[in-house]
């Protein structure tokens, strides 16, 4: 039997919020780890919310993105009430489906709400005076860097600021430890390391206002440039998700740079890792250079055909605008705070048994505030898949230099979008 919502339990939660739920069960399509850190906020949940029942269903992500867009498509059937959204695919929904969503500020969502999340994470929610979704984890870009390697060669990580430092240490870590690559990155399937390294220089595929494409701008260029350089030291593997995993089990890498989320995924899927990890800060192109960027990261968004949207609502903000939900997920998952009192809290400060000790969390939440916005605009997509021919092709001595390789990008991406490149 569902439950209603009592008047005031709604008001004391939402505020300026629309005081009944129709209902107190609601329904959220999620992926994997992400459905996971949700079941697990619901207890705390329930303990302010007692009458609202919550069902995570874990639908795979590809999956939640299909069935989604579909719903969306047929003016919202089959939908749930809460959708999980990934940031770079967000304004696909919105500029395909501007009704399928609710705007949160009809629910409560406030300036003062908006406010308690960087503005890198709302970039792509919010579109003019709508916010469609709220964010909800996010990926700080790290160094996951094995010690006993890196002591092994004599390396301080604290040593290593900028890339040509980077590429310097790698060397020395290969030479020390036979059989070991200094780092991965998936250069078949992916941009991963571009998009890391220009977004902590200020550039994306796309301008801040995703009215013109930059990928060709000096930022990205000194990037793609960095990337070829350390391929031909010889000091990367190409390797992807699956096999980065294996490599950090069988010990034959030393470095993966990746979002904070990637913590838990050593984490769980190394054990046998315990004490030999830790962390420092992605170098940078200069020795006084930005050193934070961000890699992924999800949003939660409530359904217009909801019949439950005050419960909804009243659910997002327990989950991702109180410490107490977003520490549940980052002790649970590693699913990464994009709440910024989160990094207030003492369990960001605690050192943590599998990293040696190291208080990893206060190191890379701390990079949340310096992270430059990036849009992805509802042509990513695109120009993912043209970003990645291009730099499998440069990487192999197809273009003369990263300048040459970028301006090819920049008018293929122009030709699929209509949008002009910038001068």
């Amino acid at each position: 039997m569902r439950i209603t919502l009592t008047c005031a339990a709604l008001a004391l939660a939402l505020g300026s919020a629309p005081a009944f739920a129709q209902s107190g069960e609601i329904t959220i399509w999620s992926w994997n780890v992400a459905a996971s850190s949700l079941k697990a906020t619901i207890e705390g949940f329930n303990k302010q919310f007692p009458d609202i029942k919550v069902t995570v269903q874990d639908l795979g992500n590809n999956p939640t993105y299909d069935k989604s867009i579909a719903g969306c498509a047929a003016g919202g059937e089959g939908l749930p009430d809460i959708v999980t959204i990934e940031n770079g695919e967000a304004e696909n929904y919105w500029s395909q489906f501007p009704d399928c969503f609710v705007d949160l500020h009809t629910l409560g969502y406030t300036a003062e709400d908006q406010a308690k999340f960087p503005d890198f994470k709302r970039t792509e929610l919010e579109v003019e005076d709508k916010a469609y979704a709220m964010p909800w984890d996010s990926g700080p870009v790290a160094m996951y860097y094995r010690r006993d390697f890196y002591e092994k060669a004599g390396v301080d990580p604290a040593s290593i600021k900028t890339w040509d430092d980077f590429i310097a240490a790698g060397k020395n870590i290969q030479e020390a430890n036979p059989g070991v690559k200094m780092t991965n990155a998936d250069f078949n399937g992916d941009s991963e390391f571009f998009r890391m390294i220009a977004n902590e220089q200020g550039c994306a595929y796309f301008a801040a206002d995703g009215q013109s494409i930059t990928v060709n701008q000096p930022a990205c260029v000194a990037s793609m440039t960095k990337i070829k350089e350390m391929n031909d030291a010889g000091i990367i593997t190409s390797a992807d998700w699956s096999t980065k995993i294996t490599n950090n089990t069988a010990g034959t890498v030393a470095t993966q740079m990746y979002g904070g989320w990637y913590e838990g995924t050593i984490r769980t899927e190394s054990p046998d890792g315990s004490g030999k990890w830790g962390v420092y800060l992605m170098p940078s192109l200069t020795a006084d250079g930005p050193r934070a960027a961000n890699l992924g990261g999800s949003s939660l968004a409530i359904t217009s055909v909801s019949n439950n949207k005050e419960a909804a609502y009243a659910y997002l903000k327990y989950s991702l605008a109180t410490n107490e939900g977003q520490i549940a997920m980052l002790k649970g998952f590693g699913l990464v705070p994009s709440l910024i009192s989160a990094l207030d809290d003492p369990y960001v400060s605690e050192g943590q048994p599998y990293w040696g000790g190291q208080a990893v969390w206060k190191d890379i939440l701390g990079t949340l505030p310096k992270v430059v916005p990036s849009r992805g605009t509802p042509f990513q997509s695109d120009a993912e898949i043209i970003v990645r021919a291009v730099q499998t092709k440069y990487l192999g001595g197809g273009y003369p230099d990263a300048k040459a390789a970028l301006d090819d990008a920049a008018s293929q991406i122009a030709s699929a979008t209509g949008l002009p490149v910038e001068e």
